[in-house]
């Protein structure tokens, strides 16, 4: 061997060591003694459950007042949380905690809960619109946790169990949902406020919808996804819509969500965002999986038609039972018992290659229409979805089908305030989705 390739071995041996130090992982840096402290002092203390009823209790009536009692509010529950979101990440192990996303993750929320933490109290209106306008900027700087915090459990897989993996997600996501909610709660009623409108009984409270409606919310998110499937997969089924088009989504004082007809005088309380984030990304399922089980029935050039999507709304089956349900039937060949098991599983998609085309919760769908808060379209102007939001515009109307996010998420949204998202299925035949 000459000495002009030993002395290349050696340069190329260096290169690789150089290029490899780069993917050191560092330990999070440790917060101060003060700050672990504080986060521990009110992680000891458990938030309090949010209610629907809680949520719109401070817009009945809108007043001064109650937007002061809603400012304490913020302060007193949010720190709790975002302390146990800290403090669980702390604990993950500690591969895990070096990965980089979740360090952001953490580093992230030790800010946000110091911000929140010592921040003094709020006691006029002059001094919560100021807080508002921090408090805005913090919900937008965690526009993409979903997708920070998904890439960082993508990468460390075989540090962890899938059951731990999906454990830790459904906490962090629920805990993210209670987060957003209290957050973009006082932001649309201290707006509300300062616009001086004289709101009365109105059907919105901040972004709580007083009587929000299935079907509309079926036609505005199926208008969407065939738009989307049309443009991926080249045809769309239809919807039909059948049982009781009327019905409303209300709350008992419980609160549990309850079937109400249009015919009565007074409505409750729902969330409408979390109710098209679902039926989006169940439909967005259903459509996908129809249009390529009739290609492969009949072919791409067949004169078939593509079988429809129902959508049946269903009252109480008894005055016992509170649900209102709505179940989506497609005949989109069913799911294989070998896939049964893992439907809800994070990360499960039957989708292909998932890494491909970037898709799942990074990029999924514009969220629009009258449920999107503020009306705006991207990240940070107050859409209780802005990371999928931003994402989805970035990449045109989205994707038909990602990373397997859709129905583990869908689920935990639709449990979140009492309901339940569940699948039947025939294999090679159709598939139903109760909600």
């Amino acid at each position: 061997m000459s000495a002009s390739t030993i002395v290349r071995g050696r340069v190329a041996a260096i290169r690789g060591l150089q290029r490899r130090s780069f993917n050191v992982r560092h330990a999070p840096d440790a917060p101060s003694a003060q700050i672990s402290q504080l986060l521990a002092s009110y992680a000891a203390h458990p938030p309090h459950p949010l209610t629907l009823n809680s949520l719109v209790a401070f817009g009945q009536p809108l007043t001064p007042e109650s937007v002061l009692r809603s400012v304490s509010f913020v302060l007193s529950e949010i720190p709790r949380r975002l302390a146990r979101r800290a403090c669980a990440l702390e604990t993950l192990p500690f591969i895990v905690g070096t990965n980089p996303y979740v360090s952001r993750m953490l580093n992230a929320y030790r800010q946000s809960f110091q911000f929140l933490a010592s921040y003094p109290p709020v006691t006029t209106l002059e001094e919560n619109t100021s807080f508002t306008d921090e408090l805005s900027h913090l919900v937008a700087s965690h526009q993409n946790d979903i997708p920070t915090m998904a890439k960082g459990f993508q990468e460390c897989v075989k540090y962890m169990s899938p059951t731990q993996i999906s454990n830790f997600l459904d906490g962090a996501i629920r805990n993210r949902i209670s987060v957003r909610l209290i957050a973009e709660q006082h932001i649309a009623l201290s707006q509300a406020l300062e616009s001086q409108r004289d709101v009365g009984f109105t059907s919105h409270y901040g972004i709580v919808n007083m009587a929000c409606s299935p079907a509309a919310m079926v036609k505005m998110c199926g208008a969407f996804v065939s738009e989307l499937c049309e443009a991926t997969l080249g045809a769309a089924p239809t919807i039909i819509i059948d049982g009781h088009e009327d019905a409303t989504v209300c709350v008992s004082p419980d609160p549990v969500p309850f079937y109400c007809t249009r015919s009565l005088t007074r409505f409750q309380s729902y969330v409408p965002v979390h109710l098209e984030y679902v039926l989006t990304e169940i439909l967005k399922n259903a459509f996908r999986a129809t249009v390529e089980h009739h290609y492969k029935l009949y072919g791409t050039t067949s004169a078939h038609t593509v079988a429809p999507v129902t959508v049946t709304i269903s009252p109480p089956p008894s005055p016992a039972s509170p649900f209102l349900s709505i179940r989506i039937r497609d005949q989109g060949g069913g799911v294989s018992p070998s896939n049964m098991a893992r439907i809800f599983s994070y990360a499960f998609t039957t989708a292909g290659n998932a890494e491909s085309d970037g898709g799942g919760p990074y990029a999924a769908q514009y969220i629009g229409g009258s449920a999107a808060v503020g009306g705006g379209t991207s990240a940070g102007e107050g859409n209780l979805f802005g990371e999928i939001t931003g994402k989805g515009v970035q990449v045109g109307l989205g994707t038909i089908a990602g990373l397997g996010y859709g129905l583990p998420m869908s689920r935990l949204y639709a449990k979140y305030f009492g309901g339940s998202l569940d699948l039947f299925s025939l294999d090679g035949w159709d598939r139903l989705l109760a909600l």
